[in-house]
């Protein structure tokens, strides 16, 4: 057995051990409807629980576990709602956006607060200092995860993004370089970017979505299918989002191992950024977190921003679907 096999075979051991006796109620279910299930490996180390599953899918009866390669949030956003891939762990504040636009998307359930941080430059110390001032994201559009967050942010201290900051699009290697010469005056970042800003001494936090309100309150990584593979295949849908729930699981409990896991598996190559990434970021709060609080923080607020037209009841009745999530919060005794 070589480090890779043993790695995945000590997650699910440690999920199972976590889930009691969801393990036997699983066994009682009908297989799922197909065996295959397309994801999605993004360069976000926060989503942990969605890259290393893929023991945990196995065990639930999928036996073609494929993952496509993306370069970002307005990819993952693209190929979910194209049908290419069927489920994935993606942000809160796009979701919302793509489900108002009409995507055939369903939002399944919340996993975890806290992956995003705002870095700013010794001109920036809140928020709403942002005014006047130069930010740079990888993309204006409505899918980029940094700038959806960062319009959020923007419109909850009154803000108006289309007309208050100053946007530069950069890729976010770029970004922090130009923070670091002091080029720009902000960048939202995803791990394992912030961990390496405070490595490097980079510029200051003024936002921790882990632990600053009214951010630390509302979920970032949402479990997200297809709409069409979610309404013909309910029980595989249950798996599926039944196997990222243990992992989450894991991540909480046993973030060396999961550092380790990331690190051989090619996510990172800094085993220091991954450990404080599973140990900074709270992969529990999906069983004490409302998720539709969050979609309705975040509707309003992109609202305001000028991204969104819907109201965050409609949001909800177009793009959710609890069912599944208020079963295994049962079963996994959340």
């Amino acid at each position: 057995m070589n480090r890779r096999q043993f790695v995945r075979g000590a997650a699910i051991t440690s999920a199972a051990a976590a889930s009691g006796v969801a393990s036997l109620q699983a066994a009682a279910e009908p297989p799922p409807e197909t065996t295959k299930i397309r994801l999605v490996r993004t360069p976000s180390l926060c989503v942990a629980p969605m890259h290393l599953s893929e023991p945990l899918l196995m065990a639930e009866g999928f036996t073609d576990v494929q993952y496509q390669k993306v370069t970002g949030g307005v990819d993952v956003s693209n190929r979910l709602a194209s049908g290419d891939v069927n489920v994935v762990l993606h942000f809160a504040g796009p979701l919302i956006a793509r489900i108002d636009a009409g995507d055939p998307i369903t939002v399944l359930a919340g996993i975890h607060v806290g992956c995003f941080e705002l870095f700013g430059t010794d001109r920036v110390r809140a928020v709403k200092d942002l005014r006047g001032k130069t930010v740079a994201v990888p993309d204006l559009g409505s899918g980029s995860s940094q700038y959806v967050f960062l319009a959020a942010m923007l419109a909850h201290v009154g803000l108006d993004p289309r007309k208050d900051v100053n946007w530069v699009t950069q890729p976010p290697a770029e970004s922090m370089r130009m923070l670091a010469e002091g080029k720009i005056d902000a960048f939202l970042g995803f791990p394992p970017e912030p961990q390496e800003l405070r490595a490097k001494k980079i510029g200051h936090v003024v936002v921790s979505s882990a632990a600053d309100r009214p951010w630390s309150q509302y979920f970032c990584c949402m479990v997200t299918g297809n709409r069409d593979f979610v309404r013909k295949n309910p029980v595989a849908t249950k798996r599926a989002l039944r196997a990222l729930l243990k992992s989450a699981s894991v991540c909480a409990l046993e973030p060396e191992r999961v550092a380790r896991a990331l690190v051989d598996q090619g996510f990172t190559a800094e085993y220091a950024y991954a450990l404080q990434t599973m140990k900074e970021i709270p992969y529990d709060r999906w069983r004490v977190y409302n998720p539709d609080d969050t979609l309705r923080f975040y509707a309003l607020r992109l609202h305001e921003a000028g991204i969104v037209k819907k109201s965050p009841n409609r949001i909800i009745a177009d793009g959710t679907d609890w069912r599944f999530l208020e079963e295994l919060k049962k079963e996994l005794k959340a």
